[in-house]
């Protein structure tokens, strides 16, 4: 029930020092950028990286090039192994909060949840036991206005995973525009494809954000495609000058 997340949790005192539950897609990458323009200092990403692709609870495409983006960000990274295996992998991430509590001074952390009660309450009840904060920016956003102000912010996001009816070969790589939201919204109306992606729909990477000091730029790639779910798994980037011209291949 999204309920059983309070609105309250989408906004805390200023100027608290956070951690930021990260995977290098939209929603957590926004989630950094509300949190420093609400004051907030981001001391660190936390992605978890676990061995079982069928996470539930964290997202796995290409979670190994969030290095990347938390250079482009000059933010620090913790990357921490899990063997992803059902409410056993949230201890994981509670250990590694509680040690960065210590460590880094952090206060609270942030996350990218929209509408998924499943991992927002998980990780509210983790805070709760280490006694950090829980930021959800973006809780309960609307979805059109929530993809709308990442393109207006210019922020850069490409499709790294599909699994849902309608969403077929050529979304993979696709860079999300005006054009695809619209077409996004009619598989929604066709399939019931959810334009958020939160159930498992699709999963994305981030190649720009006004945070990024300079752009990704993915030169290789290989695609795989299983029924119906396809991913594009990254095997070289860069980072380059915000205006040069995006090669892939």
């Amino acid at each position: 029930k999204v309920g059983d997340v309070p609105r309250s949790r989408r906004s805390c005192g200023n100027d608290m020092r956070l951690a930021v539950l990260f995977s290098g897609g939209k929603d957590s990458t926004f989630a950094i950028h509300l949190a420093k323009r609400a004051g907030h200092e981001v001391v660190c990403l936390v992605a978890m990286q676990p061995k079982n692709t069928a996470s539930i609870m964290y997202h796995t495409p290409n979670i190994e090039w969030t290095k990347l983006q938390a250079e482009a960000m000059n933010i620090p990274l913790v990357i921490v192994q899990t063997a992803g295996k059902r409410e056993k992998e949230l201890d994981d991430l509670q250990r590694v909060l509680g040690e960065l509590k210590k460590s880094a001074k952090i206060e609270g952390i942030v996350t990218g949840a929209v509408y998924s009660t499943y991992q927002a309450s998980r990780i509210q009840r983790i805070a709760h036991t280490v006694d950090l904060f829980c930021f959800n920016p973006l809780w309960q956003t609307n979805v059109r206005s929530h993809w709308h102000e990442l393109i207006l912010q210019g922020f850069e996001v490409v499709l790294v995973t599909v699994a849902a009816q309608g969403l077929d070969k050529s979304w993979l790589g696709r860079k999300m525009d005006e054009r695809a939201l619209h077409e996004l919204f009619l598989l929604e109306k066709k399939h019931g494809v959810s334009p958020i992606g939160e159930g498992g729909e699709f999963e994305s990477y981030v190649t720009n954000a006004p945070l990024f000091q300079k752009r990704i730029q993915i030169q290789q790639f290989n695609d795989t495609w299983l029924g119906m779910m396809g991913t594009r798994h990254i095997q070289q980037a860069v980072l380059v000058s915000k205006n040069e011209t995006r090669k892939t291949k």
